[in-house]
Parts: C-alpha cells; sequence; structure tokens
C-alpha cells in the first residue's frame, strides 16, 4: 500500500492529532512540517493564520503551495543533507508518518521557546498489520517520549491500535518547550 502522504497521492486530511493540538502553536507562529509529503498539513497550517517551511526530499507534489505566500517550501533529503534549521526557529513542528531517530535532539532544539512538537507516526505491531514493517520505522512502546521528555514538557502521548484511515499501530506525541505549565484543551470523548 502507498504511503499515506506521498505526492503521487491526492491531497489527505490532516492527522486528527495534528487537528487536536494545533491550538497550542503560537497564533501566526513559524511552524515546520518535517517530511511533508503532499503537504497535507502545511495547508492546513496555513489555513490556521500559520507561516509554514514544508520539507521533503521530493516536493513534486507541493508545485501549487508556491502561490501561498505563507508556505515555503525546502527540496531537502533530510538524512543526508546537513541539518538546515536553527536553533529555536519555530514556534510549531509537525511530524507525521516518518521517523528518522537522528532527529529527536535535533527537532526538540529548533523549537522555540514555548513551541510545540506533534508527533504521530508507526509504532511496534505496525508489522503485523502492513507497512511499514520494518523495526527501523516503527517506535517501540514509549520510544517517542523518552526521546523528549527531558527537554520538552509531555502533554499528550499514546500508543495503540486504530481502524482508520486503515488498520495501523500508532504513536503520538504533544510536547512543549515552555518553562510554565501549558494551557489544556477540552479533552476528547473517549470512545471504546
Amino acid at each position: 500500500m502507498p504511503s499515506f502522504d506521498r505526492p503521487d497521492r491526492p491531497p489527505a486530511e490532516p492527522s486528527p492529532w495534528v487537528v487536536r493540538f494545533a491550538p497550542l502553536i503560537k497564533p501566526g507562529g513559524l511552524v515546520l512540517d518535517l517530511a511533508c509529503g503532499h503537504g497535507r498539513h502545511a495547508r492546513y497550517l496555513a489555513e490556521l493564520g500559520h507561516r509554514v517551511v514544508a520539507a521533503d526530499i521530493d516536493v513534486a507534489g507541493l508545485s501549487e503551495l508556491a502561490d501561498q505566500p505563507q508556505i515555503t517550501v525546502l527540496e531537502r533529503d533530510l538524512e543526508a543533507d546537513p541539518w538546515p534549521f536553527d536553533a529555536g526557529q519555530f514556534d510549531g513542528i509537525v511530524v507525521a508518518n516518518y521517523l528518522h531517530r537522528a532527529h529527536f535532539p535535533l527537532l526538540v532544539d529548533a523549537l522555540a521557546e514555548g513551541g510545540v512538537l506533534l508527533f504521530d507516526t508507526f509504532g511496534a505491531g505496525n508489522e503485523l498489520l502492513g507497512r511499514p514493517r520494518n523495526p527501523q520505522f516503527l517506535l517501540q512502546p514509549g520510544e517517542l517520549w523518552d526521546a523528549v521528555a527531558s527537554a520538552l514538557t509531555v502533554i499528550a502521548y499514546e500508543h495503540g491500535s486504530e481502524t482508520t484511515p486503515r488498520p495501523a499501530v500508532r504513536q503520538r506525541l504533544c510536547a512543549a518547550k515552555r518553562a510554565a505549565p501549558c494551557p489544556l484543551l477540552a479533552p476528547e470523548p473517549w470512545v471504546i
């Protein structure tokens, strides 16, 4: 099955996790959509009034974003090229359906004080349901939490299975770089 977020597929809806926690990002702030794929989160965040850097190795599916002045498209091999972002540059960082563990400390460093990291990718157990199956692309339970909790305040975390848009095991995290407590959002209703 093709990736959720590749340029050869039509734009998808933004991750419900990103939609839920995007209000924590500073209004009008600069947000990085890392490994942005087709740019579903870049588009969504721009609609919310953010300035967005949409970065990926393949930006072929992002040509129409050139008309949107609040979105900067950056074509970059994020794993082979030097890290292109400065310390404290972003008020928000979104990572969805992508995992490169070497980026964990770089992401934390690239957040400005008060910045929010929103991560939503595949977790261990997904290999039983579909792609990705390679453990290199699957987070172990608690791995993302452990990677950032010493430097960021974890606001929300989950590791579990879902059936929509397809059966998958996901790991999600929302964390902020702030000394003061983060304002809490209205809770989502539990559905079991």
